[in-house]
This record gives C-alpha cells, sequence and structure tokens, in this order.
C-alpha cells in the first residue's frame, strides 16, 4: 500500500532530533565558520544574531504574563510580553512562542521563565524573525543581570545522589527539580532564539544563568541560539543528553559553556565573544569550564560531552586590548573534577591561557581511560602556557601523545587564522568570523574519530528498517517526491539541510507503514542550489542529495 504525505516546508517540532541518528556536519575547516563566499549563505549569524542588544529598541509591552502557565498557551507574533515574577511552565504544559515574539524580563520582580520537567516550550523563530528574551529595562541602561532569564528541566539522566536534584538559584520545591532516567526526553525546541541581559542572582551568590538546561533530554531541539550580557554562565548543562547547533555566547560575565553533573551531550558550531570589561568578579571567567561533579567523583553518568567546530575569542582579542587592573579572566578551556569533555576542529585564542587539565582524574581520562580527546584544534600563540596540568607524571604525556600526537597546534597565530573581520574596533559593531582565503584553519579538520561513531550528516548509517530510498525529480524547480521503503511499520523523521548543513526544514515526523510510501516537499521557497534529505528510521539514517534548479 502506498501512502502519500503532502506536506510544505514544516516546522521543527517537539522529539524531532534523534541523539543516536545523524548529528555531525563533516567540514574541512577549524572553527565555527568556513571560507568566505561573500554571501551571507556561509555565516550562519546572519539576520538573525544581534551585536548591540544594549542600543536596541524592543518596543513597550502589550501584555503582562506574572503567573505560572498551566494549560497550552500561545504567544503570537506582534507580542512584546512584560515577564513579571518566576514563570513556571508546569502541568505538563507547552508554551509555544511564535516568531518574533519578545519578552521583556521584569527588574523589579526578577522575570524568570522556568520550563519544568513533562512540560514543553516551543520557541521556533526564523533568521529574518527570530525570538528575542530580553530585558525590561530601556535602551541605553541595560545591564547584566536585569532579570532571570530561561530555565528548562527534563527528565534525563544526571550523576547527583539519587538522580533528582533542584536546579540553583530557585527555591527548592517540585517545580525546580530536573533529572529522572529518560535521556531521551523532550523539553520542546528553541530555534533562533536570543537571551539577552539575564544573571540575575535571586539568592546571594546564585544567579542564573543566559540558558539553564537541567537534564534535557535528547529529543529536545536546539540550534540558533545566543546569549549575551549574562550575568553569569552563557550556557549551563546539568546533567542530561541534549544536542545543540549554532551557539553564540558573545560578552557573558561568567564561564561561556559550562558542564556539569553528567552532561552528555554534543556541540557543533559555537562563537564564544568576550569583552575584557566583563569578568566575574566573585571568580574565574572561562570560556569552557566542565566538572563531572562538584566534588570531583567518578560518579556516573560521567561528565562527557563532545564540541566540535567552536570559535572561542577571548577579551585580549587581536592583541591590542590591555585587560584592565583586577580582570578575573584566566583560561580558554578549564578541565577539572573528573570530567571527560572531547573538543574537536576548533579555535581558541586571547584568553590569558589555554587549555588546562587541573587534576590527576581528569588527565586520566584523556592519557589513560581515553574517555576524553582533544584534536585538531588551534590553540594560538597569543596564549601562554597553552597546555597546562597539576599532575606533574602526566604533563609531558599529554603534551607529546595527546596534544602534538593528535595534530593540535600552538604556533599559529591570529594572522595566520585571517579572519574576515573578527575585531571590529567598536565590539557593537557587526563582525564577520569567516576565514578569509588561505587561512591556516581553513583545512584539517577530521570527524574520523571514534567519538563520532559514524553520526555524520551525509553518511550512509546502517538500515535495519530501512530498504531503499529515492528521490525525484532531481534537479527539480517545485515539487520533490521522497520515496521511502519500510521493512515495518517506524517512526520517520525526514530533514532538510542545506550544503553548510543548516536544518532548513522538516516534512515528516510520524509513524509510517511498512511499505512504500511517499513524502512530498515543496522547494519552490527555497533557493536554487544543493541541498540534502535525512531520512532517519529507529536511530538510523539515509541521506539523498539533490539539486534545487530555478
Amino acid at each position: 500500500m502506498k501512502k502519500i504525505y503532502s506536506l510544505a516546508i514544516a516546522s521543527i517540532v517537539a522529539g524531532s532530533l534523534n541523539a543516536q541518528t545523524a548529528f555531525w556536519t563533516p567540514t574541512t575547516y577549524k572553527g565555527a565558520f568556513p571560507v568566505t563566499d561573500n554571501t551571507a549563505a556561509t555565516d550562519w549569524t546572519s539576520g538573525w544574531a544581534n551585536w548591540d542588544p544594549e542600543n536596541t529598541n524592543y518596543g513597550n509591552p502589550t501584555t503582562t504574563v506574572s503567573s505560572d502557565i498551566t494549560t497550552n498557551t500561545t504567544w503570537t507574533t506582534g507580542t512584546i510580553v512584560n515577564l513579571q515574577n518566576k514563570v513556571y511552565v508546569k502541568n505538563n504544559a507547552v508554551l509555544t512562542i511564535q516568531p518574533g515574539v519578545i519578552v521583556r524580563g521584569d527588574k523589579a520582580t526578577q522575570g524568570t521563565l522556568i520550563i519544568t520537567k513533562g512540560a514543553k516550550i516551543v520557541a521556533q523563530g526564523t533568521s529574518s524573525n527570530p525570538i528575542v528574551f530580553t530585558s525590561g529595562e530601556a535602551a541605553g541602561v541595560r545591564a547584566e543581570g536585569d532579570w532571570g532569564g530561561l530555565v528548562i528541566l527534563g527528565k534525563g539522566q544526571n550523576n547527583q545522589p539519587g538522580g533528582v536534584a533542584n536546579i540553583e538559584g530557585l527555591a527548592v520545591s517540585s517545580d525546580t527539580e530536573y533529572g529522572g532516567t529518560d535521556d531521551a526526553d523532550s523539553s520542546g525546541v528553541l530555534s533562533y532564539c536570543r537571551v539577552e541581559f539575564s544573571g540575575i542572582a535571586l539568592q546571594p551568590n546564585k544567579e542564573t544563568n543566559g540558558i539553564t538546561f537541567g537534564s534535557v533530554g535528547s529529543k529536545t531541539v536546539l540550534n540558533h541560539l545566543q546569549v549575551s550580557f549574562g550575568g553569569d554562565d552563557g550556557f549551563e548543562w546539568f546533567g542530561g543528553k541534549v544536542d545543540a547547533k549554532y551557539l553564540i555566547s558573545f560578552r557573558n560575565l561568567d564561564d561561556d559553556f559550562d558542564c556539569d553533573f553528567g552532561w552528555r551531550g554534543r556541540v557543533q558550531f559555537g562563537l564564544i565573544i568576550r569583552d575584557s570589561d566583563l569578568s566575574d568578579a566573585a571568580g574565574d571567567s572561562n570560556g569552557f569550564e566542565c566538572d563531572n561533579d562538584a566534588t570531583g567523583s567518578a560518579a556516573f553518568p560521567r561528565t562527557q560531552p563532545i564540541f566540535s567546530n567552536v570559535t572561542n575569542i577571548g577579551p585580549k582579542r587581536n592583541g591590542t586590548v590591555t585587560l584592565p587592573a583586577g580582570e578575573k579572566f584566566e583560561r580558554a578551556i578549564y578541565l577539572r573534577r573528573n570530567s571527560a569533555v572531547s573538543i574537536f576542529n576548533s579555535i581558541h585564542t586571547s584568553w590569558e591561557k589555554g587549555i588546562y587539565i587541573k587534576d590527576a582524574g581528569t588527565v586520566d581520562n584523556f592519557t589513560t581511560n581515553d574517555s576524553a580527546v582533544f584534536a585538531n584544534n588551534l590553540l594560538l600563540a597569543d596564549m601562554s602556557p597553552r597546555v597546562i596540568t597539576l599532575d606533574a607524571n602526566n604533563s609531558l604525556s599529554f603534551y607529546s601523545t595527546i596534544f602534538t600526537g593528535d595534530n593540535n597546534d600552538s604556533t599559529n597565530t591570529v594572522a595566520q587564522v585571517a579572519w574576515v573581520n573578527a575585531f571590529p574596533s567598536n565590539l557593537n559593531s557587526t563582525p564577520d568570523y569567516r576565514l578569509q582565503a588561505g587561512s591556516t584553519a581553513a583545512t584539517g579538520a577530521s570527524f574520523t574519530d571514534p567519538k563520532f561513531n559514524g553520526q555524520l550528516i551525509g553518511v550512509e548509517e546502517n538500515e535495519a528498517a530501512l530498504s531503499n530510498v529515492s528521490l525525484f525529480p532531481n534537479p527539480a524547480k517545485e515539487s520533490i517526491s521522497i520515496a521511502i521503503n519500510l521493512n515495518h511499520s517506524s517512526d520517520v523523521i525526514v530533514n532538510i539541510y542545506d550544503i553548510t548543513g543548516k536544518l532548513i526544514a522538516q516534512p515528516l515526523n510520524e509513524n509510517m507503514n511498512s511499505g512504500r510510501s511517499i513524502v512530498k516537499f515543496d522547494a519552490s521557497t527555497i533557493s536554487a542550489g544543493l541541498y540534502f534529505a535525512t531520512i532517519q528510521v529507529d536511530g538510523t539514517s539515509k541521506t539523498v542529495k539533490f539539486v534545487v534548479a530555478k
């Protein structure tokens, strides 16, 4: 029996990504951006990121939300929300936020949005009409810590005692619990969203982050997210297994990517940009800061995320910036307390120090346990020292067999990397972090390490349930038909990616019968070029290339 699915370009819905299927987009380049082609297509920040939120006019609120959300609720395009108090989305409710909505956190009442376990947020903006969570203060007087930010709590595993804990900074209650046994839990969708000026101290010395993820599961969709001017960390993960692509941490106060309590997700394409005048007076400010848990125990699940293609630019920028007296900037990468973090294909520069492996247990995860890998990275020569470990017995071994032996380089300079415009004279100006032709970062990336586990977009995987896929016509101008042959009834997801690996559409996410079915995809609204259709079935996938001709 043949079933026809006639769908136009569909939005991404909660639960649309399977953590065991294709995730990584292979690149030849290191860092978050390719060599420029002088079009917006190769700059994934174009159109939705904001480099001057301090002075942006966000308009006056059209509605006030000050109490908990307990039933399915939609904030429609054109709405400007005045968010007062700590607002919990609870009772398994779904909060849907349409493109262009602006949420302004109220400073006086510590406005904070918390998505509790079992509830969902579906906030899917677009590249031309993003969703903005920002300060309720006026343009020109906004600052880090104006409001509480976005907190998302899920049912994934963590390594805290009993596997359930309460997120820091909020009063202990059932609404602040995170954790459980469901690593495939879904807390919804965040796509093309900005979070600005969050990080208020809800309790003494307990600031919230830009976005806090508490045991968020792998079926949650995260992509194209910018956190700016946060009063604590940009992104912090407490356990769980959620993945993300296209993250920007811009001029935040403490750490940019903070990993704790057994988080095991994957991140590809990340951008860290620091401001020399913004560091955490209460402690160290680092690009990456990762712990297994607060005591450095060997508790499982271990903090074991994987990062690839990160451009990590610290406060010294291109070397012309002198750090102010009393600053607390430290390291590009700070791995400690028995964490097992892998970082690939990335560029780190402009911090005081490079990668710091603090304790013997963390070093052993690289040298003995083989649970962490640092490979194909550039630690630029403007940082000194570039590789540090406190365990003298492992220092030489780490440097010779792990650092240089895994194709890392500590001799390149900012000039050799040759970004198009990574250091505008004014940090509020629009930058361009793509590479110029001839950049030393333009080649040398690799995705052959077993940590990538073959989960590459464009690479065919095991097809136990999927007997055959075909696509026609190819090239196409209008409608495309994707013929899928299944050996048995299965859940099927069809994702469409452009040549940069950007997810542009999801024509299908539902159960299909065995046999041959046709999925219709409307290509009339996308530009001419090369695209990939990835068909995901029962944890396996197949990718088919196609061309749109106009």
